[in-house]
């Protein structure tokens, strides 16, 4: 069965499930470099061509599955004939005893009827999670915990032998976008009351600049008293709660780092003691976990809660926030009507790269991957890398990469200059999965940069260019078969520095998506190599990276 899943909101994308495989998943962000998180924005023609260059014919699909989405916001598609309104399912506030994966079966008028079903936005997310889990794979059950933007902490039990879920309630009345919003009060985030929005680039910033803040216990108190003081924990509560906390301590002059990363570790600590209560009361269960919504993208909650000893099996897919909502609606239906709740999947099932014309200003040559790792050792500058097909959700994971080595403390400057980053932007490591355990802790397999890690102290002179400044990195491990292309690059690149290791950071514009062609790179022009399909890209006019560093950035 060919089913088709649409996220038309906020990370829009399309997916096709054929017969329990997932054959593509296009996020919006990643066609045509597209603004980050943006909603379903291409017709019926070009959806076609998508899915002529897959061999499938989009007319011949046998279902159509939209992501569920909140009632207040009225959604739209385009399938030709205008833009007409769409029924959704909805986003997932539920109560105990409620059926989640409960289908609304519709139709909508575009010319010609189509029939379509539409499954809870939270429902998308547990099956996203659970269906690509090593557990889902096992035919075992796992708890799911969904914490996003706009929902409450929830647990949910996922069981696999009737394929059903029970709710389990809510962990505790937070909803997830508190993380961004309480922010926006504070230090560099800070914003007039009126301008504080529900801004998704934010989040991730924050978890960067909290390592520059110290825990500052007295201030505890002062959020759990907030907390139960309010009792009315709807979408409003977030700023409420950031003026009471501003109030409370207008004489205490915290600085805003530490604020922030104190905010950071209440929540963390609520998350992990309303988990350990929450699990202390079952018994007879499953020890797995899947965590899914945007709250999945912090990976120092996700570490915490892997670290708390409550589970055997921690499990986090790559596209945990919405850029994973297209493949869970069409799990969903895939459960539904198969029986089956194993998706065979791959995280390089996005866009595959475009060469196009060359920029003038730009030479090519041919270049294997080998002798990239030989130019990385000598001339110890960053390549953007783009190879086959993109990666699934919103870390870059070797193909769609710049890559740089790591050995000088001067590249994380570098990159996050050329990116136009703040300087408190950490920069991630690439590693051999065989070689992350001697250089990391704890080093476990982590392919997809959804957990913490420490740098061991006799490396950290070694690679400071991707330790944070906490003394931690947000580590990405390679094996082989996972991609062997970036394997054989971090082979080679180990067998002549000693260093098994690159920095990592995403190739694109500022504000968009990943590159979708080398085109888009050569017009970025703030690198001097650029690497598509063993051939070398090479800027004639190069860039002189030590001079980037006192330069101003309208200059690159």
């Amino acid at each position: 069965m060919r089913i088709v899943g649409l996220k038309l909101t906020h990370d829009g994308s399309i997916a096709l499930i054929d017969n329990q495989r997932l054959v593509f998943c296009y996020e919006m962000e990643k066609i045509g470099n597209n603004a980050r998180y943006s909603p379903f924005v291409i017709g019926i023609e070009q959806i076609r061509e998508i899915f002529t260059s897959h061999g499938y014919d989009f007319d011949q699909t046998d279902k159509l599955v939209i992501d569920g989405w909140t009632p207040d916001q009225q959604v739209f598609i385009n399938l030709g004939t205008g833009n007409i309104p769409v029924e959704l399912a909805g986003y997932g506030l539920l109560v105990v005893g409620e059926n989640v994966l409960e289908a609304r079966d519709l139709s909508l008028m575009a010319g010609i009827p189509v029939r379509y079903s539409s499954y809870l936005h939270v429902a998308g997310h547990i099956t996203a999670a659970y269906c690509t889990s090593p557990m889902a794979k096992a035919g075992v059950d796992s708890y799911v915990l969904v914490w996003d933007g706009g929902m409450f902490p929830q647990l949910f039990y996922y069981c696999s032998g009737s394929n059903s879920v029970e709710n389990l309630d809510v962990l505790f009345y937070i909803i997830g976008n508190i993380y961004a919003i309480f922010a926006q009060h504070f230090g560099p985030f800070r914003k007039a009351s009126a301008e504080v929005l529900d801004d998704l680039s934010v989040a991730g910033k924050v978890m960067a600049y909290i390592a520059k803040g110290a825990y500052r216990e007295e201030m505890i108190s002062i959020f759990q008293e907030l907390y139960d003081a309010d009792t009315d924990k709807g979408m409003d509560f977030a700023r409420r709660f950031a003026a009471g906390f501003l109030q409370r301590t207008a004489h205490s002059n915290f600085p805003p780092e530490d604020v922030l990363h104190t905010f950071h570790v209440f929540l963390e600590k609520m998350l992990v003691r309303n988990l350990t209560a929450k699990i202390g009361k079952e018994t007879g269960r499953s020890r797995n976990l899947c965590i899914a919504g945007g709250s999945a993208l912090n990976i120092k909650w996700n570490s915490a809660i892997r670290s708390s000893g409550l589970f055997d099996c921690v499990w986090v897919p790559p596209f945990p926030n919405d850029a994973g909502s297209a493949i869970g609606a069409a799990c969903c239906e895939m459960i539904r009507a198969s029986g089956k709740s194993c998706l065979a999947w791959d995280v390089y099932a996005g866009p595959p790269v475009t060469r196009g014309d060359r920029e003038s200003g730009w030479t090519g040559r041919k270049l294997t991957v080998e002798e990239l790792a030989l130019l990385l050792f000598l001339e110890n500058e960053p390549v953007v890398f783009l190879n086959g097909r993109a990666e699934l959700g919103p870390r870059a994971l070797g193909n769609r990469s710049i890559l740089a080595p790591a050995t000088n403390a001067f590249m994380k400057r570098v990159l996050n200059q050329i990116k136009n980053r703040e300087d408190y932007r950490p920069v991630a490591p690439i590693c051999l999965e065989q070689d992350a355990g001697s250089i990391f802790d704890p080093g476990s397999t982590d392919p997809y940069m959804l957990f913490d890690h420490k740098v061991r102290s006799e490396w950290l002179d070694r690679i400071p260019a991707i330790c944070h400044l906490d003394g931690t990195a947000r580590l990405q491990t390679v094996a082989e078969e996972e991609n062997p292309i970036v394997f054989r690059l971090l082979q080679e690149y180990k067998r002549l520095s000693g260093i098994p290791l690159l920095c990592n950071t995403s190739a694109n514009l500022n504000g968009c998506g990943f590159f979708p062609d080398v085109i888009s790179a050569m017009r970025w022009g703030r690198v001097n190599y650029i690497w598509c399909d063993d051939v070398l890209y090479e800027k004639e006019d190069k860039i002189v990276f030590e001079n980037v560093l006192s330069c101003d950035e309208t200059t690159l």
